[in-house]
């Protein structure tokens, strides 16, 4: 383990959320130190989950607009997300449940974490809690679409799982977080 020495932080913008600089001492491999600086984001902790149906073998996911990607390359800024939210103060499976009835609709019952991930771990503090939880048509208590004062444009997708994981092949999935969670449920084998 490397022997680290915060020597500095800077916050370079509060706007939306954090962004500092940190400089600190790091201790190489042959004991020398060496000074170093790099910019990190804190948009805090989030958590992701994928509904599925076993009977129908569909998933439920989100399309939105997502402005980073627009002004990466993605022609509309669109993107095939499975449902996701910041944690604020709740933990990763309170923030997940409302997430998912606030986003898709369904108030499900019982939610599963299968593992968390550092996302983006070069330039962003987030970690992210995978859960996955299995969904019916007497679940939806709403059409979902996200709240309108967090400006959410949510639209819902139920898709065939196989149209899912054909929708990564074909690029129309391009979201790691869903990604993920899709080739989770075909690993274990959820939907057959």
């Amino acid at each position: 383990m490397p022997n680290i020495n915060i020597t500095k932080t800077e916050v370079l913008s509060d706007n939306w959320y954090t962004l500092r600089k940190v400089t600190y001492d790091y201790q190489k491999k042959d004991g020398t130190w060496e000074t170093q600086s790099r910019e990190a984001y804190d948009r805090g902790n989030g958590a992701a989950i994928l509904l599925y149906n076993t009977e129908a073998k569909t998933v439920v996911l989100t399309r939105q607009f997502r402005m980073p990607t627009y002004v990466n390359g993605n022609p509309d800024g669109m993107m095939i997300e499975a449902c996701a939210g910041l944690l604020d103060q709740d933990n990763p499976e309170d923030c997940i449940r409302r997430e998912t009835e606030e986003e898709t609709g369904y108030k499900v019952r019982d939610v599963r974490k299968v593992f968390e991930a550092y996302m983006s771990p070069g330039s962003v503090t987030e970690i992210l809690h995978f859960f996955v939880a299995e969904y019916s048509q007497d679940m939806q208590v709403s059409a979902g679409g996200g709240l309108d004062h967090e400006q959410e444009n949510i639209e819902v997708l139920e898709l065939p799982f196989e149209t899912a994981l054909t929708m990564i092949e074909s690029g129309e999935i391009r979201d790691a977080k869903t990604i993920m969670l899709l080739q989770y449920v075909q690993i274990q084998g959820l939907l057959g």
